[in-house]
């Protein structure tokens, strides 16, 4: 089973999934940003989002399919991923591999968001560095906030705004009925 939480940049999915973690211990994180820093290390990105390469999208879904085969265990993952096409190439592979994929969307107004984005640093001993990533981020927003009506029609949307225990409270109680133990 994967537990995919989307949203913007800035929407909590992280923390979300750092919020759900303790309460599902047998549940892996795999976070496929990771698999989108290994491949800029090795090609050119030439529109500067590695979720633009069909390498990233390939790669991603068969490493979710290989972790849920090889281990057994239920999947967390974090990820913004707001391309209908290219949610639905991912997904698609899930659902061929036969596993359950349980899609969650953080929805969050524009404003909370910007906010949460200027109150971040992802690389704190480089400032400049910093200032480009929240750029990035903030010029992703809107295309996030409207990806909430492409997205797949078995989507859970989420009021983002929730702290982070009542979002985590909202998710288990999904599978409460014969979900993660201590759900």
């Amino acid at each position: 089973m994967i537990v995919w939480v989307n949203g913007a940049f800035g929407s909590g999915k992280t923390t979300l999934v750092d919020e759900l973690r303790p309460r599902w211990p047998e549940a892996l994180v795999y976070d496929p940003e990771m698999v989108g820093y290994v491949l800029r290390e090795i090609v050119e990105v030439p529109t500067g989002d590695f979720q633009d390469l069909r390498l990233w999208r390939r790669e991603v879904a068969s490493l979710a399919v290989g972790l849920v085969e090889e281990y057994h265990r239920p999947l967390l993952i974090p990820m913004t991923l707001v391309d209908p096409g290219y949610a639905g190439e991912i997904f698609g592979v899930l659902k061929d591999a036969g596993i359950e994929v349980h899609h969650f969307f953080l929805k969050v107004p524009r404003e909370v968001l910007e906010k949460r984005i200027d109150g971040r640093s992802v690389t704190p001993d480089s400032p400049e560095q910093d200032e480009r990533v929240r750029r990035w981020c903030k010029a992703r927003v809107e295309r996030c906030m409207a990806a909430a009506d492409t997205l797949p029609s078995d989507t859970v949307v989420l009021d983002g705004e929730l702290t982070p225990q009542e979002l985590a409270d909202q998710v288990l109680a999904r599978f409460r009925a014969g979900g993660p133990s201590g759900a």
